[in-house]
């Protein structure tokens, strides 16, 4: 294997171009990014970047050291696995011997204007073009109303109540409900409005122009209006450039243990759903990509010689006064088994157990190393009775 291209410049792509030279590569490598940036933190564009810690240079990365040749601003268009070659949007081809499919996912919309290319009458925070347009928008402190009680949604949210906006966030049933559970939705529920948070529940939203802003129409008849919209509604994964190619199954882009798609081809990241402890699924978290892409750059070197990938989900948010950090699968049911307050305000570690003797671990604004986070999740309360010392 001489020649490997990956497609995807974001943080699956770079690591994969990263594990495969520590692995022993020192072949010729190719990445292929749509986006003009070299690789950035695609979480700081709605913690750090938008709340204005960090100030302009929270995003950024290391310079990569992979030594690939990087086509920024090109989009894949077309692959052809049997003759092993990766079709660009300007009509130039790639040839392979190894391919890494890592084009991530982009923003879910609501306005069809949008998905046709015309100007959309919403917002949505995905890339750093995104990013700094809302920064700039919310400085004028706008009214806003946020679609989406997810991460993304709550996180961007905060930012906008942090800048001294008057906000309503729209959502489906209790904030960070899906993703959490009920009782550490109901901390950050509290903790949002007594921060000033409007929460609204009506069910599907559409939206409509209004002169100078736009209206949102909730399922329920429920009318609202804002000077600028934000939707957070998840994200939809960038297959379409592998129509045609074999490699889907009903649109959805599946991998082995070892991040196989098929010979000599791998994927990583929020394109991909991967096997778990819970079934097969796609997890468009930054960690979850990194992760992958490491088992796949292996996967692809040494195929059945290559460990397989055991994942365990880590996942951390930040918003109104509030930092949670969390190992292990969620939403959790139920209070947790074990509980241990720290010395700040709503500071807490938290553990629930699981079937089997596995657990998930949650500290929220408790300073604690994620591998003590990590041993307490897999071994259990137990495992932090001796003091924890101060860290990330």
């Amino acid at each position: 294997m001489r020649r490997v291209v990956v497609v995807g410049n974001g943080i699956a792509g770079l690591t994969a171009c990263d594990s495969l030279r520590s692995a022993g590569f020192d072949g010729e490598l190719t990445v292929v990014g749509s986006e003009v940036h070299r690789p950035y933190s695609r979480p700081a564009l709605s913690k750090a970047l938008l709340h204005g810690e960090g100030g302009s240079t929270a995003h950024e990365l290391p310079h990569p050291t992979h030594g690939a040749t990087e086509l920024r601003g090109v989009s894949a268009a077309g692959l052809d696995p049997e003759a092993q070659v990766v079709r660009l949007a300007g009509g130039e081809t790639l040839p392979y011997d190894g391919l890494v499919i890592a084009s991530g996912s982009r923003a879910r919309r609501l306005s069809p204007e949008a998905e046709a290319g015309m100007p959309a009458q919403e917002l949505t925070l995905r890339t750093l073009e995104d990013a700094v347009a809302l920064k700039q928008r919310v400085a004028a402190r706008p009214s806003v109303i946020v679609i989406g009680g997810g991460a993304l949604g709550m996180e961007v949210a905060s930012g906008c109540v942090q800048a001294g906006c008057e906000v309503t966030l729209v959502s489906d049933g209790p904030p960070l409900i899906r993703q959490l559970g009920g009782y550490l939705s109901e901390l950050f529920v509290s903790a949002a409005v007594g921060r000033g948070l409007r929460i609204v529940a009506g069910g599907r939203a559409s939206l409509l122009s209004a002169g100078e802003g736009t209206r949102v129409v909730l399922a329920d008849g429920t009318v609202l209006e804002a000077e600028l919209v934000v939707t957070a509604i998840g994200d939809e994964p960038n297959t379409g450039w592998l129509t045609g190619s074999g490699l889907l199954a009903n649109g959805v882009l599946h991998t082995d243990s070892r991040g196989r798609v098929g010979p000599s081809v791998v994927a990583a990241g929020d394109v991909a759903a991967f096997p778990t402890r819970r079934g097969t699924e796609r997890v468009p978290l930054w960690t979850s990509a990194i992760d992958q892409a490491k088992t796949a750059a292996l996967g692809l070197l040494r195929g059945d010689e290559a460990p397989e990938h055991d994942f365990q989900p880590y996942f951390w948010t930040e918003g109104f006064g509030l930092a949670l950090k969390s190992v292990g699968f969620t939403p959790l049911t139920g209070p947790p088994e074990f509980r241990e307050a720290g010395g700040a305000e709503n500071s807490m570690l938290l553990r629930w157990a699981h079937p089997g003797g596995s657990g998930t671990s949650v500290a929220v604004n408790y300073r604690i190393p994620i591998p003590k986070l990590r041993r307490l999740a897999n071994i259990g309360p137990g495992a932090l009775r001796s003091p924890v010392p101060a860290g990330r």
